[in-house]
C-alpha cells in the first residue's frame, strides 16, 4: 500500500509525458485491485490523480461535475434496476427452486443426470434471474447436497454448479452485458440477444462434458434411483415452472419481436415477478410479502448503486485513455504489429485468462474495454460481437485458479454442512471439478472467432 501511495503522488504530481501517465494510471489501478480495493475507487482514483495532472484542478472540477451524471442518466441503462429487481423477487418468493426439481425428473436418468440438471437449471434461472450470484447460490443450495447424497464426487458436484451459475453472464437478462452496453455505447437489446445462441450452445457443451465424465468415470456419478418419479409427476413438475418460462417469453421474446425495448422488457418482467411472487407465496399472509419485497428492494438498490458507480469509475478512466493518448498509442502499435484479426483476439484469450487469475469479471472489462475500443474499431471488429467475447472470457475468469470468484463461492457454500452432508470438500476439489469446463470453454471461444455469426445471427435477425 505504502508504493501505491507513492505511485499515486507521482501520476498526480511528476513531470511526466502523457502516455507514462496513462500507463502509470493503469498501473495503480491494477495494484489498488490486487490490495483488495473495490473496483469503483480503484478505478475512479487513480483516474482522477492522471486528470489532475494532465488538465489541472479545472480539469477535475469540470470532469466531476459531468461525469456522475452522463455516466449513468441514460435510458439504455435504466433495464439494470429492473433485471437484479426480477431475480430478487423470484429467489425471495422461492420461484427459482421449482425448476432444479424438474430438470431432476426428467433428466436425471441420462449419464451423470444430477449434475446435467444443475446446468439446465442454471441456464433456465438465467433467463429469469438479474444476479449471477443468485443463480450460483441458488443452485448451490439445491444442487450439491443432492449430489452428495446420490454419492457423486465433490468435484463434479461443485464443478458443475459453479460452470452452470457462469451461464449467467451471457443469457438474458445478463446485467454484466448491460454493463458491456453502457460501456462500448452498443444498444443494449441487440447486446443481450448477441449472448443468447452462444450460452445455449455452452450449456450444452457443458452437459455433454458431464455425460461424457459420468460414462469415464462412472464411480464419480452413480446411477441414482428414479422409480419414485411417474410420467404424472414429471408433467407436474413441468407445469410448476411456467413463471419462468413465462419471464423468458417476454424478455427474450418482446425484445426479439421488436415489441418492447430492453428497458421495457424488463420492466413488465419485474412487475410481473412481483405479481407471480405475491400470488406464490399468498398463503403466507401479506406480512411475509411486504418482508420479502422490501428485503428484494433494498438489495436492489444496493446492488445498482454499486453498478453506478462501476460505470463512472470507468468513464473516468475512460477520459484519462483519450487525454493521454494512451488508446491512440495502442492503437499504432497493434497497426506497426499487423496482427490481423484473428491474431489481436487470440492474444486477447491469453492476456484474459491471465488477468482472470487476479481480477474479477467486472473489473477485467472496465478496465481493459476503454482502452481496446480504439482498436476494434481500427480492425472492423463488431462491437456487439466483442461483448460476447468479453462475457465468454468472464465465464472463464470467474472460475478459473487461482482466483475464481465464483468457484470461492461455491466452496463456501459448500463448507455448510446442510450443503456437505459431512462430507470434506476443498477448495482444491472446486477448481479440479471446474477445468475440463474451463478448457471446453476455451475452445468455444476460438470457434467463436471463427464463426462470429454464431453470436450475431439473433440481434441482426431481430433488426430485420
Amino acid at each position: 500500500m505504502a508504493l501505491s501511495t507513492a505511485a499515486a503522488a507521482v501520476v498526480a504530481f511528476g513531470d511526466l509525458d502523457r502516455q507514462t501517465v496513462g500507463l502509470l494510471v493503469i498501473a495503480l489501478t491494477v495494484s489498488l485491485l490486487m490490495c483488495g480495493v473495490h473496483v469503483a475507487p480503484a478505478l475512479a482514483l487513480p483516474g482522477l490523480l492522471g486528470i489532475w495532472n494532465l488538465a489541472g484542478p479545472k480539469g477535475v472540477a469540470s470532469l466531476l461535475e459531468e461525469i456522475p451524471h452522463s455516466s449513468v442518466a441514460s435510458w439504455s441503462l435504466s433495464v439494470i434496476p429492473m433485471f437484479i429487481l426480477m431475480g430478487l423477487v423470484l429467489q425471495q418468493t422461492g420461484i427459482t427452486a421449482v425448476l432444479f426439481d424438474a430438470a431432476r425428473q426428467w433428466i436425471g436418468r441420462v449419464p451423470g443426470g444430477l449434475a446435467v440438471a444443475t446446468v439446465v437449471s442454471g441456464a433456465g434461472m438465467s433467463a429469469g434471474s438479474g444476479s449471477t450470484l443468485g443463480v450460483t447460490f441458488a443452485l448451490g443450495r439445491i444442487g450439491i447436497p443432492e449430489m452428495i447424497k446420490a454419492r457423486y464426487s465433490p468435484r463434479l458436484a461443485t464443478g458443475s454448479v459453479a460452470m452452470a451459475g457462469t451461464l449467467k453472464l451471457l443469457i438474458p437478462p445478463s446485467i454484466t452485458m448491460v454493463i458491456y452496453a453502457g460501456i462500448a455505447q452498443t444498444p443494449v437489446g441487440p447486446q443481450l440477444l448477441a449472448g443468447v445462441v452462444p450460452g445455449v450452445i455452452l450449456a450444452v457443451l457443458f452437459t455433454v462434458v458431464i455425460m461424457i465424465w459420468a460414462k469415464v468415470r462412472p464411480v464419480d456419478a452413480p446411477a441414482v434411483d428414479m422409480s419414485g418419479y411417474t410420467t404424472r409427476s414429471r408433467l407436474r413438475a413441468a407445469v410448476r415452472t411456467w413463471p419462468l418460462v413465462l419471464l423468458a417469453v417476454i424478455i427474450i421474446g418482446g425484445m426479439y419481436s421488436g415489441v418492447a425495448t430492453a428497458t421495457e422488457a424488463g420492466a413488465l418482467a419485474a412487475f410481473t415477478a412481483i405479481v407471480l411472487g405475491a400470488w406464490s407465496i399468498r398463503r403466507d399472509g401479506p406480512r411475509q410479502l411486504l418482508l420479502r419485497l422490501g428485503t428484494a428492494l433494498g438489495h436492489t438498490v444496493a446492488a445498482v448503486a454499486a453498478i453506478m458507480l462501476l460505470l463512472v469509475g470507468v468513464h473516468i478512466m475512460t477520459r484519462v485513455a483519450a487525454l493521454s493518448g494512451l488508446a491512440q498509442e495502442l492503437t499504432g502499435f497493434v497497426s506497426d504489429l499487423g496482427l490481423s484479426r484473428v491474431g489481436l483476439l487470440l492474444c486477447l484469450v491469453v492476456v484474459f485468462v491471465v488477468l482472470g487469475m487476479f481480477m474479477d469479471e467486472l473489473a477485467m472489462m472496465l478496465l481493459t474495454v476503454p482502452i481496446l475500443i480504439p482498436v476494434l474499431n481500427q480492425l472492423d471488429i463488431d462491437l456487439l460481437w466483442f461483448g460476447v467475447f468479453m462475457g465468454l472470457m468472464c465465464e472463464i475468469g470467474m472460475v478459473a485458479p487461482p482466483v475464481g470468484l465464483l468457484s470461492f463461492i461455491v466452496h463456501g457454500i459448500a463448507q455448510d454442512r446442510e450443503v456437505n452432508l459431512g462430507v470434506r470438500i476443498s477448495l482444491g476439489d472446486v477448481f479440479r471439478g471446474v477445468m475440463w469446463f474451463v478448457f471446453v470453454a476455451i475452445v468455444f471461444v476460438v470457434v467463436l472467432i471463427a464463426v462470429p455469426q454464431i453470436a450475431l445471427w439473433l440481434p441482426q435477425a431481430s433488426m430485420g
